[in-house]
């Protein structure tokens, strides 16, 4: 299953105001939100002021078993990845290993010769904020599935997909509209790799993972026998091709807690004031910045009334078909919302898991300034 970007959802969903201030307690609101769906299991926690309330949590872990949700289970975050993808990026940046105005073929000579030319010339800023012009991904499904089964490093692999995918006729202009694509955080993902001879997994572990002390972070889609299970169509996700393979992992297939998730969302908060563990300041505002004429940041959404609320603000969604998980973070008060369901748009997790969101949301920032 290739991973879907849920872009058009959120970004729909964000632009619409909430009706109502929701109560406090994140439990109730998760309860509230499943009706309808069924959705078998979420979990939430509220950021303010740069701290993370505790965790909530409401349903169960998989479906024909009775374990509930507990605090601390381990969530799929689908493409809410691609944020710490181009933090990592951003690192490497920093301290000179990359550049951001280095053109593609330079940063891939191995590919020059099969990408297109109008990927060439494209950047690591248009690669992590969809305005490479490449497409969301290459759509051989044939091609695809033969990675499951590849025993070659992951990096070979995904200069395998790319010296194929890099081919692809471009699904719009580069540097105009945003064209939300995986294909490009692989891109980025394959630059950093060929920079340090070094894999992905090992790479971002070393530069974004361990030095803000997460350490519940897995690559693997399946945890032990008393963790969350992705579902959909009804089922849990156990078949090989519900998921995406390992080698997709820098597009977003980052297995974690909450409370990780929420170091990483914390930090990249505190970033813009100078107080990142990461990143110098003026970084951290460069990643959460539109691009261009957009609001296509590096690995964010730049939103100024996500939901009807104060902004600015930080957006995004994830899933790989199996889960379905929201971020909205209001930097200039260090607040926020992670949310997360265990079933994707087969079975209403989008739905409930937005629901959630925007009934929390407006705990937390308070509604726009209407124009006179």
């Amino acid at each position: 299953m290739i991973t879907t970007s849920r872009r058009a959802v959120l970004l729909a969903a964000l632009a619409a105001p909430v009706s109502a201030r929701a109560a406090t307690s994140a439990a109730p609101v998760l309860a509230k939100a499943m009706e309808g769906t069924t959705t078998p299991g979420m979990a939430a926690v509220v950021l303010r002021d740069f701290k993370a309330e505790p965790e909530r949590v409401a349903g169960i872990r998989r479906l024909g078993r009775p374990d509930l949700v507990r605090p601390g289970d381990r969530w799929h975050l689908g493409s809410n990845g691609k944020a710490m993808t181009a933090t990592l990026v951003a690192r490497l940046v920093e301290r000179g290993v990359l550049s951001w105005d280095k053109p593609l073929d330079r940063m891939l000579p191995g590919l020059a010769d099969v990408m297109r030319p109008e990927y060439r010339e494209a950047t690591l800023p248009d690669l992590l904020s969809h305005r490479a012009g490449l497409p969301e991904n290459h759509d051989d499904l044939a091609f695809f599935n033969g990675f499951y089964a590849d025993p070659a490093p992951l990096p070979a692999q995904r200069l395998r997909y790319l010296a194929t995918a890099l081919a692809d006729a471009p699904a719009g202009p580069r540097r105009s509209a945003m064209v939300y694509s995986n294909t490009g955080l692989l891109t980025a993902a394959a630059v950093a790799e060929h920079a340090t001879g070094k894999p992905f997994e090992a790479l971002i572990v070393q530069e974004v993972f361990h030095p803000l002390g997460m350490a519940s972070v897995s690559f693997d889609q399946y945890g032990g026998a008393h963790e969350p299970f992705g579902h959909v169509d009804g089922r849990p996700a156990d078949k090989v091709t519900d998921a995406n393979p390992r080698m997709f992992a820098p597009a977003g297939a980052m297995r974690l807690t909450l409370a990780d998730w929420s170091r990483f969302c914390i930090d990249q908060m505190r970033g813009e004031h100078g107080q990142g563990k990461l990143l110098t300041a003026d970084t951290y505002r460069f990643l959460h910045t539109g691009q261009g004429d957009t609001r296509s940041a590096l690995g964010w959404g730049a939103s100024p009334h996500p939901m009807g609320l104060t902004g600015p603000a930080l957006t995004h969604a994830g899933s790989d078909g199996n889960w379905y998980a929201l971020v909205v973070l209001f930097p200039q008060t260090g607040s926020g919302v992670l949310v997360i369901a265990n079933a994707a748009d087969s079975m209403g997790g989008d739905k409930a898991a937005l629901a959630a969101t925007r009934a929390l949301a407006a705990t937390v920032a308070a509604p726009a300034a209407t124009a006179p």
